[in-house]
């Protein structure tokens, strides 16, 4: 007999995303390890900017980005974008941008014993 699948949906979350300098997903990945924080994911990019125009003749260059993305309870969404703010020195020009999105609908495994009947 087949064991009935279920899906777990998970409200009240939002998907906190950066994109950051090249090199840095290592140093803000370890900071959110440090506060629990599990499960960041980091895919890369290329784009331009205004610091990648400054090349020789003003002439544009394709720059490597790295995009890192977490999802969070909402009531956690403050404290962890401070954190990757701050571990990703976004407060220095052309370093990068945050964003929150909060989300409807989002489903993963949750293990029987986390899960409140």
């Amino acid at each position: 007999m087949a064991t009935k699948r279920k899906v777990t949906n998970l409200t009240e979350v939002a998907n906190i995303t950066c994109v950051i300098q090249k090199g840095l997903a290592d140093t803000v990945n370890s900071s959110l390890l440090d506060v629990g924080v599990q499960g960041a994911t980091v895919h890369y990019g290329v784009g331009t900017g205004v610091r990648e125009r400054m090349g020789i003749l003003g002439i544009a260059v394709d720059v490597e980005r790295e995009i890192m993305s977490v999802l969070v309870p909402m009531d956690q969404v403050d404290r962890i974008f401070e954190r990757i703010f701050l571990a990703a020195n976004l407060d220095t020009p052309g370093n990068g941008y945050i964003f929150v999105t909060p989300l409807l609908q989002a489903a993963t495994y949750i293990p029987p014993h986390l899960l409140n009947d």
